[in-house]
Formats: structure tokens, sequence, C-alpha cells
């Protein structure tokens, strides 16, 4: 009897099962019809001991050799023969894209990737290395792919346990506050801790062999080299103070250097082990307690010696200097401090009178100083400026140094006052401060007059538009078709105006917003077929969204044109060709950004990541100034990035960036994260969107700009609607009272003179609670900081058919008999 298997290895339990299988049901048919290709590749697999797979076919087929089975886990007992994206359900999202990218002609290597295998039925993290590559069929086409593997998951996590305890102790040894150090038997240093590098300000690296020395004192470096040579060579304990330069301050301080060698087995030094630490402290101490044990005779010669500092240096400078005794008398006072303390209070100080008794006739004066040398005669050291008299005087401000006063024992006795004219200095302080606040204004008035000149010229550019067609749309005789594109041309054209001015706003955060709840997940997806329009054929949206939902307080219609804004923006960047991602990742927190400080959260954060050309680091703090743009010239208004972060801020988040020249870009939007909507909005919001019987309204309109007026009240009687026009909010109430039932609706401006819409639609809610108002504006601080407050709001520039969609919401909310 032939052996149709005869092809396969002899042995091996899966030689076996492929043998036992019934291919019939399968698309491969009976083994007798597998091609060559195929038979080739089940013979070298099978024979091959280390782990393999093959896929193959349409379907992607899976067969595998004994070195794979461990691999399978539970799946062991049904992967033969079963489609490759089956048996791998649980990880084809990592794989899908390796395995097409490899159908694709493409041999994929990828070393220790983590994989969830779930080979027990549980979750597990276990890591691989593997190489995807394409297998042909008879004909030389790609039918499948063979993949040969290896976990590596015990090197993984070894190395990763050697790097904790790697860690560990590099830890444990910066935070030791002395400075471990290790040398070899010659005595050049081998290693040392960064404490180190803080004290002396050396460079890593430059401690090493003698190079550490270089941070000693001259003085001390001889001396030091010296023991240090001597311990080397006799082995004994090293045991040397010497000073070193402290970086932060350039004062030196004390160390002591200690070590211990360390022999092998034959006694002989194969490294040193030591420790630096600070006995500065100590040192003076010592200096301290050596002073204390000075003898009269001495304590006498420094009390003379002192007398004289005062006569040869304190009565030769124009700095006043005084001392006083914890009771707030006199120790003593030069000639400077007391001629202008007389000049000041009217008496002269004297040594031996309390300060306190001279000030008694002035409270106020009294009070102050005492105020002051309270905190010096404590123990205090500090400095002040304070005025003295008239301003007009010559020296009216002075700096008050105060320092402790010690006598030859270190007990405290007093304190010392030095006291220097700055007021030369604070004069130079003003005149800096006004020359710095007068070159803010030129710098604030350029940016206004660049502001300016930007919104110019795209405006002009718009009003040439509509200007032109206007006037070919006056001519008697233009041609039907050409009248309609003239038309198109203004409609369009005032959209685009309409969407300068909503990007403008939203820079200033002064953009009126309608803010709902929604799932950005969800709403990302909806958008994600808009965004591949906008970027073209040959860039991939890729969307990665967390499986649970994730809430935000926002108005979507700006979300939306935000998103379309980053994406426009990825898309130049990399030349219309690439991959888009978007990732939402929900709980996030708000890191520190352009100087301002951070917010735990939760924030929603979705990321917008290209591989293009990325952003210069001197342009990073520029791209969001209104009209700045490194597109060329008609190609972009530098107002998108403008809007975002305009609507980010005034959201309540904000926008951070991540740039590499040559890499990409990250652009991450992030918004305050809320509670999911409750039941009771979503009812709300579907009997809202139902639609009910309609007929004409009395709408009673609220415009004080004539031009607008007219045309609105013109609107709504072309919607069918019946109007009574008021002029500002003052004579809308008075209609309301003349007849207060005859209005179906109120439709009014939000800024006008007087009473504004807002305070309007109050007075109205109030008083007639069941009466529906529509606030209309272009811009409105007051909504831009609260929205809508409740009401209905229509956007100007406005169209027929979103006034008639606003009558209609309104309606529905409050059906009209």
């Amino acid at each position: 009897m032939t052996d149709t298997f005869s092809f396969l290895p002899h042995g091996g339990l899966t030689g076996a099962e492929i043998r036992a299988l019934d291919w019939s049901d399968t698309a491969l048919g009976p083994p007798e019809r597998w091609p060559p290709a195929l038979r080739a590749a089940l013979s070298l697999m099978l024979g091959c001991p280390t782990a393999m797979f093959l896929a193959w076919g349409p379907d992607l087929l899976c067969f595998y050799n004994d070195a794979y089975r461990p691999m399978l886990g539970y799946r062991l007992d049904t992967a033969l023969g079963q489609p490759f994206r089956t048996v791998w359900a649980s990880i084809w999202d990592e794989i899908g894209p390796l395995v097409d990218a490899t159908l694709a002609g493409e041999s994929q290597t990828l070393t220790d990737v983590m994989l969830d295998l779930s080979r027990e039925g549980r979750p597990e993290r276990s890591w691989w290395s593997f190489t995807y590559s394409p297998v042909l069929d008879d004909a030389g086409a790609i039918t499948g792919l063979l993949c040969v593997t290896a976990e590596t998951t015990g090197r993984v996590l070894g190395e990763a346990r050697l790097r904790e305890s790697e860690d560990h102790f590099r830890h444990s040894v910066e935070l030791n506050p002395q400075v471990p150090w290790t040398c070899d038997p010659h005595g050049n240093v081998e290693s040392y801790s960064n404490r180190w590098l803080e004290l002396t300000g050396q460079a890593p690296g430059e401690p090493l062999g003698s190079g550490w020395a270089k941070a000693l004192h001259a003085d001390d470096v001889p001396w030091t080299m010296t023991v240090f040579a001597n311990c080397l060579a006799s082995g004994e304990p090293v045991d040397v103070d010497y000073r070193i330069r402290i970086a932060a301050t350039g004062e030196y301080r004390w160390m002591r250097a200690r070590a211990q060698p360390r022999r092998d087995e034959a006694g002989a030094i194969i490294r040193w082990y030591g420790v630096v630490e600070d006995v500065h402290d100590r040192k003076l101490a010592e200096a301290r307690l050596r002073d204390m044990n000075e003898t009269l005779e001495r304590r006498a010669e420094d009390a003379l010696a002192q007398r004289k500092l005062w006569a040869d240096v304190f009565e030769t400078t124009d700095a006043l200097v005084a001392a006083l005794d914890l009771d707030y008398r006199f120790l003593a006072v030069n000639r400077a401090y007391a001629e202008e303390f007389e000049r000041i209070y009217g008496v002269t100080p004297r040594v031996g009178e309390s300060l306190l008794d001279l000030l008694a006739r002035d409270p106020a004066q009294r009070e102050a100083a005492r105020t002051v040398w309270s905190r010096a005669l404590a123990g205090e050291e500090f400095a002040v400026v304070e005025e003295f008299g008239d301003p007009a005087r010559k020296r009216p401000s002075y700096e008050l140094k105060f320092t402790i006063l010690r006598d030859a024992s270190g007990h405290r006795i007093g304190a010392f006052q030095y006291a220097q004219d700055v007021t030369e200095r604070l004069r130079n302080q003003d005149q800096l401060a006004r020359a710095e606040e007068a070159l803010r204004h030129a710098q604030k008035m350029e940016a206004v007059g660049q502001l300016t000149g930007g919104v110019a010229h795209d405006f002009n550019n718009l009003l040439t538009i509509i200007r032109s067609s206007v006037e070919f749309l006056q001519r008697p005789n233009l041609a039907e078709e050409r009248r309609s594109r003239y038309l198109r041309a203004v409609s369009d054209t005032v959209d685009r105006a309409a969407r300068l001015t909503s990007q403008l706003l939203a820079f200033a955060r002064r953009q009126p917003l309608k803010p709902e709840v929604f799932d950005v997940g969800a709403r990302l997806h909806d958008v994600a077929d808009m965004l591949n329009a906008v970027t073209g054929a040959r860039i991939r949206v890729v969307v990665e969204v967390p499986e649970n939902p994730c809430y935000v307080l926002a108005d979507p219609s700006q979300f939306e044109t935000a998103l379309v804004n980053l994406a426009v923006n990825a898309r130049d960047a990399m030349t219309g060709d690439g991959v888009l991602t978007l990732r939402l990742t929900c709980g996030a927190a708000l890191p520190p950004i352009r100087g301002h400080a951070g917010a735990p959260g939760p924030f929603a954060a979705l990321a917008v990541a290209d591989a293009g050309t990325g952003i210069a680091p001197a342009l990073l703090g520029r791209i969001f100034e209104p009209f700045f743009t490194t597109k060329d010239v008609g190609h972009g208004t530098g107002l998108g990035l403008s809007q975002v972060i305009g609507f980010a801020k005034q959201s309540g988040g904000d926008v951070d960036v991540a740039s590499e020249l040559g890499r990409g870009s990250i652009f991450t939007l992030l918004l305050p994260e809320v509670e999911p909507p409750s039941r009771s909005a979503d009812t709300r919001q579907a009997r809202i969107g139902t639609p009910v019987a309609e007929r004409g309204l009395c709408v009673l309109v609220v415009e004080d700009n004539l031009d607008v007026g007219r045309f609105c009240t013109q609107l709504l009687e072309d919607l069918g609607h019946a109007t009574v026009w008021a002029h500002n909010a003052e004579a809308a109430l008075a209609e309301m009272e003349r007849v207060p039932f005859r209005f179906d609706a109120v439709f009014s401006d939000v800024v006008m003179p007087g009473m504004g819409g807002v305070e309007l639609a109050r007075r109205l809610r109030a008083d007639h609670p069941e009466l529906p108002v529509i606030l209309t504006t272009g811009y409105s601080d007051a909504l831009a900081r609260n929205d809508a407050h409740g009401f209905e709001l229509v956007r100007k520039p406005y169209s027929a058919e979103q006034v008639a969609s606003a009558l209609s919401a309104v309606r529905a909310r409050r059906p009209i008999p």
C-alpha cells in the first residue's frame, strides 16, 4: 500500500498527528494532492530541532514541529490544520501586522517581544524572538509564511532582575552622605559615587586615576599625596584630612579620606575600598574649643585689638555702624551713625543709653525699631532695606545688615548693625523696571501689529472674492450658470470668514462653546473616516482606543476641528505619505507644560503622532502663535494650532508637544475627564430630537444693530414666523410687559449697550420660565467663559437653516399648540 505521507520524516508526535488527521474536509484536501512545495516545507520543518511553524494557503492553515508544541499550551489539541488567525486570535492585534508584511514579501525579525500567549488559559507575560519568512508555492508565488521562534522570557527577566539589583546598589551608594570610592593597587581611582561630582563640580570621569586631586586645596595636595603613597607602599590603612572646594558655594571644606586594602589569598593587595566624609563642622568645633581655652590675658589682648579695629575702620567709613546688647543698650556707635540718628530722630545716641528710651517720644518709631532689632538680638542674621525721613532727603534709603555679636567665649551678647546708603541703587532699579516695562509694551504692540496684519491680509483676500462676485451679480445680463457660480463663491467665502473668526476667538479663548459630555473614544472612531479623506490615500490612519469609555465635557464641533487641524499638520509634515497614529489614554496626569504647573487629573490624553520632518527646537516656542507657519505661501494660514490650544485651554486642558528633527512629532491634546452622562440627560436629549408638528411662531427679536435687525426679521418672516423687533433689552422687557403671552420665543443678541443678552435671558427665565430664549453672538467674553448659561446659542454669522434649526430645538423642548 502506497504511503501518502512518505515525504514526512519518521518519528515525532506532530508527524504522527498529521498522518492521523482526516484532511479531506480542509482547504488542502487529501495529502496525495498536496503540492510539492508544501511537502518540501513540511519535511524540512519536522526534521528541524528548532521551534518552527508553517502557515500555508489562503486560510494560512497551521503546521508545526515537535519543538513548537509546548508554545501552544491548551491550544495543542485543536491547532493542527486550523487557520493561523483562529489559533492565535488572542494576540492577533500584535502579530497581524507582521503577518501582513510577510505575505507582502518582507521578512520580519523581532527580538524580545512581549506576548501574552495564555498557554495555560490564563494571562501570562512572556518574551519571544522570531523570524517570519515568506513561503513560495510551486509557481514561485507567496502562499504562506514560515516562523522560526524561541522563547527568551528567562533571559529577559534575568536581565531585568540584574538591572534592578544594580539600580538598588547604585541608589544605596548615591544616597550615602559619604563618598564611597575604590582604586587599584597603584592608587588609580576606578570608581566613585556621584556625590563627589556634586560636591566638587568635577565632570564625569574626571576623578578617575589621580584626577580627584584637582579638587583639593593647593596647599593640601603635597601632604595628601605623600600620605597616600606611603599607605599604598606599606599596605597600612589610609587616613588623611584635606580641603576641597565646594562647587555650590565656592568655599573650602575639610574632608577625611579613609581606605582599607582588600587582599587575595596570597596576601597581595588587589583593590582599595574607601570613603570620604565631611569633617568641616568637627574641625570648626575643635577650633572653637581651643578658643574657649584661651587665657584671660589673650582675651584682653583681643579686646584691645577690637577697640583698635573700631577706631581704625568704623570711624573712617561712611557706613552707619552700631551695636546693641540684649537689653537694647548701645555697646558701640560710630560718628556717622550718631550724626544720621540725630538728623532723623532729633537725639544723639551714646554708649550705655537705651535705644528704646531715646525713641520714647515717638511710639511708632520706637515699635518699628524694636521689631527689627528684636530679630537680630534673638540670633537672626539678615538684611533689610528701609526708608527714613522725607524722600527728598539726600539719603532717604538704607540697607540694614544685622549680625550676631559674641564675646570671646562665643556667647551671644548682642547684635551688630551695618547700614549703607542704597538710594542710588534703588533709583537705578526703578529706571531698569521702567525700561523693562517699556520693552514689554513694545513687544506687545509688535505682536498686536503682527496679529492685525495677518487678520487684515486674510480678510482682505476674502472681501476681494465677495466684492468681485457681488459686482458680477449686479450685471443684468449675467448667465444663470455664472450667477450660481458667484453665489456659491460668496457663500463659501462667508463660511471661510466665519472659520477664520472662530479660529481667532479660539486662540484668544473667547470662542462661544457648546460643551457636551461625550465619549472621546467613540467620537474618535466616528471622525476616523473623515480623517482618511483629509489626509489622503497614502497616509494610513491608526486609531488606538482603550476598551473602557472616556468622557469629557467639551464642544464636539471644536474638538473635531482641533483633531482635523492636527491631522492636516501631520499630513503636511509627512508630505502626504506615512502612518498617522491617534492614541487615546484615559486617567492621565497633566504634565508641566511651557512653564505651567501640572495637575494630577484625570485627563483624557489624545496623542496625534506622525513620522514627519519634525520641528526645530528653536521654533517650538512659536508654533502656537497666530499666523505663524513654517509652510510655503498659500499652504496654511498659521491659525490651525492657535485654534487647537485655544480650544484646549478654554476647555480646561492643554496641548503638549514632543518633536525630533527627522523623526516626527507628537501633539497631545489633554482634556479633563468627567463622569458619564446620566440616563435622564440621555432621555431628555432623545426627547429634544423628536420631531413635532410645526407652525408659524411669534418671535421677539432683540438686536441693536439696524442692518442685522432688518435682516433677521426678514429671515424669520421668510421662514413663516411673525416678528416684533426691539432695539435693546430694556425695550424687549417693555414689549413683554405690554402683552406677556403673545410671544412663542425670544431671539436676542448678546452684546448690546446697557443690559446684555445674557442678563435679559436670565430676567425672562425668572419671570417667564416656559418661554424659550435663543441667544446669538459672534463674540462674547461672558459666553466664552461659561458657554451659553443654559440657553440655546446660534453663532454669528448664522444662516437661515441654523436659525430654523434653533427654533425647532426650542419648539421640541416646549411644544407649542
